[in-house]
């Protein structure tokens, strides 16, 4: 006869080769959270109703206080007037940017011509100024 209250145990394999020591399973067991009651759970059931109601009674009070098609027709206009000063500041920063980028293309060629005409006037290193001469023939030996 078992008895099936008892938690079943799980063999544990020997200590690890860092030499860190396994964590025993009873410290490692989950334990169940706690339902809350019944009058709690109903109070705050009431309470998110009541609170929905009182926003959307609010909300239909708004139509006679404001003019609300007024309301979202300047928001519509806003939005629209927003979204093109954007677009419009968008392909400003992309012109800079390219003039940019023109600019220091330009200012690598200056560089790269400079270094060129530099390298053809300047003498090479290693080598004499004069034509090199022959050196001499050694006599054949007639073998």
């Amino acid at each position: 006869m078992t008895n099936r209250n008892r938690p079943l145990h799980l063999p544990f394999p020997a200590e690890p080769p860092d030499g860190h020591s396994p964590q025993r399973f009873s410290s490692q067991r989950r334990r169940r959270r706690r339902r809350s009651g019944r009058w709690r759970q109903a109070g705050a059931g009431l309470l998110l109703s009541f609170s929905g109601a009182g926003v959307l009674l609010l909300l239909m009070e708004l139509p006679d206080r404001l003019d609300t098609i007024l309301l979202v027709s300047n928001a519509v206009s806003n939005l629209i007037r927003g979204l093109a000063q954007v677009g419009a500041g968008v392909m400003q920063l992309a012109a800079v940017l390219g003039l940019v980028v023109l600019a220091l293309f330009a200012l690598l060629l200056l560089v790269a011509g400079g270094v060129r005409m530099i390298r053809a006037v300047a003498p090479r290193p290693g080598k004499p100024p004069g034509p090199l001469p022959h050196p001499p023939q050694r006599p054949s030996t007639g073998l």
